[in-house]
């Protein structure tokens, strides 16, 4: 691999190891959180000494799970199609057998990060599969510690291949995206990154400024995102952790917005006890 990247032990973003920041500023934002001395720690990703799982998550839709180093754990997804495969988030470690068999589903197209929070280590990855196209949300590309080449800036909506939508509702980010893809049944998947929560229950979604700092969005802001996602039709829902809404997830999305939102303008405060 090459080492022309250091990367951040908190979060696992790249960065040029020539233009270091005093502290990683994804960490230092109040969406993220530094490390428990206070103290920015940088690691060379060709120290990683854990493991890479590239299973099927389901027909045409495969994820990428890191056991051990740096980041925050985000699993990664492929969609694999006949006209090429799209990356949607970014693993924050890279070995050689989890290359080769990412490289085994097909020509990688295309690699998008939902947010900064999942860039990775996109530009490694990138070259490590044949010089993927790296789209990052114009929104937030002061974010990129490294700018990856080939590396495209867009805004509103792009057909990453054909069949693969990204579109930026914004919220977490202001160019937070989503991914939708037709899925091989033609019901509809929806890659959503932290742009929108799953939740454990399987069942609902959360929109948040910061998960980890418990910092909400507006009522607003959650309506916006819904009515955002809902020009497109998906079954399933995925998120950037391993969590899944398995069926009827554009109505599961919209009943969760619509809760966000009545909890937000204190629609039910008389459910919260005396003041």
């Amino acid at each position: 691999m090459n080492p022309s990247v250091l990367q951040c032990a908190v979060c696992g973003v790249e960065y040029d190891p020539e233009a270091l920041p005093e502290i990683c500023p994804i960490c230092a934002d109040e969406r993220q959180y530094l490390a428990p001395d206070r103290r920015q720690h940088w690691v060379d990703p060709a120290d990683f000494a854990g493991g890479i799982e590239v299973f099927e998550t389901e027909p045409g839709l495969w994820s990428i799970a890191v056991d051990g180093g740096p980041g925050i754990d985000q699993q990664a997804k492929v969609v694999v199609t006949e006209a090429g495969n799209v990356m949607v988030e970014v693993p924050a470690s890279i070995t050689e057998r989890a290359v080769e068999a990412v490289r085994a589903l097909g020509p990688l197209a295309a690699i998008i990060a939902s947010h900064p929070h999942m860039y990775g280590l996109q530009s490694q990855w990138s070259r490590a599969l044949g010089g993927a196209t790296v789209y990052v949300s114009n929104a937030d590309r002061e974010w990129l510690g490294v700018t990856p080449e080939p590396v495209v800036y867009w805004d509103g909506e792009i057909e990453l291949v054909p069949g693969v939508f990204a579109s930026q509702p914004g919220g977490h980010f202001p160019g937070s995206c989503v991914v939708h893809w037709a899925g091989r049944d033609g019901a509809g998947v929806l890659l959503t990154g932290d742009t929108i929560g799953v939740n454990p229950d399987g069942e609902s979604l959360a929109f948040m400024r910061s998960y980890p700092n418990r910092i909400p969005l507006s009522a607003g802001v959650v309506l916006r995102i819904a009515d955002h996602v809902e020009r497109y039709e998906f079954d399933r829902v995925y998120g950037n952790f391993g969590g899944a809404i398995r069926s009827e997830g554009k109505a599961r999305l919209r009943a969760s917005a619509d809760r966000h939102a009545a909890w937000a303008r204190g629609d039910f405060d008389h459910l919260t006890g005396p003041g």
